[in-house]
């Protein structure tokens, strides 16, 4: 390992998506459904989590879902670190959205999903805006990455909605263009730097290390 690459000025927050469910394959709303890793997902964590340590996290914290839990508690027993859970990190509650399949969604709700592609403000299937999951979940993850020491580093266990619309709205985005990061892979993840002008993106749905930045844009 390139010691080079861990390297850094400012603290670090890993956004990690948790590991496959059979929902996932079948491609259903979860939401806030308690559903667990498959055999492929723990997997998933396993792999994930051997990267990951090299990170040498100072805190993880995770959403309560099982899914979540189950995924942040392999990098927790390889690091030696504790998990927090933590409600707030949960994913979109999506009302009667939650246990239908993509295609259920389209046919029976085609117009709600349509707006909600389009950024407009809608509640999903009677659920949470995405403004109001970041609300909940942004400031859990700014509460802990404030007390990190400094150059450290904050690994989150959550989900691919909640993901996106914390990274959002800790980079100032405008809630309509939440949807332009586009999604998370299972096990994937987000990094986050502190920078002059406050959080910056500096990988998006990477399954490997970060590698320094070697370039003008530093």
């Amino acid at each position: 390992m390139n010691e080079d690459a861990y390297k850094r000025t400012g603290r670090r927050i890993v956004l990690w998506r948790h590991g496959q469910t059979s929902w996932n394959l079948e491609r259903r709303f979860q939401g806030t459904t308690d559903i667990p890793l498959t055999e492929t997902g723990v997997a998933q964590a396993r792999r994930a989590a051997r990267l990951l340590a090299f990170l040498k996290p100072d805190a993880i914290v995770a959403s309560d879902l099982k899914r979540a839990a189950a995924t942040a508690t392999e990098l927790s027993e390889l690091s030696g670190v504790p998990v927090t859970y933590d409600e707030g990190l949960r994913e979109t509650y999506a009302g009667v959205w939650q246990g239908m399949t993509h295609q259920e969604i389209i046919e029976k709700y085609g117009d709600q999903y349509t707006a909600w592609k389009r950024g407009e403000p809608v509640r999903r299937g009677g659920g949470e805006l995405e403004t109001e999951v970041a609300d909940r979940a942004a400031p859990v993850v700014l509460r802990h990455a404030e007390l990190l020491p400094e150059n450290g580093t904050l690994v989150v266990a959550s989900h691919g909605g909640t993901i996106r619309t914390t990274i959002g709205r800790l980079l100032g985005l405008d809630s309509q263009h939440w949807e332009s990061l586009g999604g998370l892979t299972n096990c994937c993840w987000s990094v986050l730097g502190e920078g002059a002008r406050g959080w910056r993106l500096l990988e998006h749905n990477a399954g490997t290390l970060p590698e320094p930045v070697l370039g003008d844009d530093d």
